[in-house]
């Protein structure tokens, strides 16, 4: 499948494009992600562990030279906008693939972080944790 949006080759289960960001619905709509510790209308079938994306970035000269500029005037770095939301749904994107892998059609309790390793090299981390599980939509006529 291609991204609507920037047309990149997207990979087989991906939930969002690891180029532009874009969210690609077709896989979405199979597979739940919330922040919340569960789905509402939904119970939890099967707990199968804790998954972690990672993706650590680099801004190269270009990135920081712009973000310099922009910085002295003030105001929103746009340099780096679509690079943070990139790299943000790409270890999303690694966290579900890891999900996927166990068997999990959800994600729970999803937490993404970012971390600084260190100025001198520009480099940010990247970090999306959650819980994989199995979910089933709750039944009406489980009621006495």
């Amino acid at each position: 499948m291609n991204c609507p949006r920037c047309g990149n080759l997207a990979t087989e289960g991906s939930a969002f494009c690891t180029k532009c960001g874009a969210q690609l619905k077709e896989q979405t709509s199979q597979f739940l992600m919330v922040t919340t510790p569960t789905v509402a209308g939904f119970k939890i079938k099967r707990v199968l562990g804790i998954v972690t994306g990672l993706t650590p970035r680099t801004r190269g000269i270009f990135g920081q030279f712009v973000a310099g500029w922009e910085s002295m005037v003030g105001g929103e770095v746009t340099a780096f906008t679509s690079e943070v939301e990139k790299a943000r749904w790409e270890a999303i994107d690694r966290a579900k693939t890891r999900a996927i892998s166990l068997g999990a059609n959800a994600i729970v309790g999803l937490d993404v972080e970012t971390s600084d390793m260190g100025t001198q090299n520009g480099i940010m981390l990247f970090s999306a944790t959650g819980t994989a599980v199995v979910i089933e939509p709750e039944s009406n006529s489980d009621t006495v």
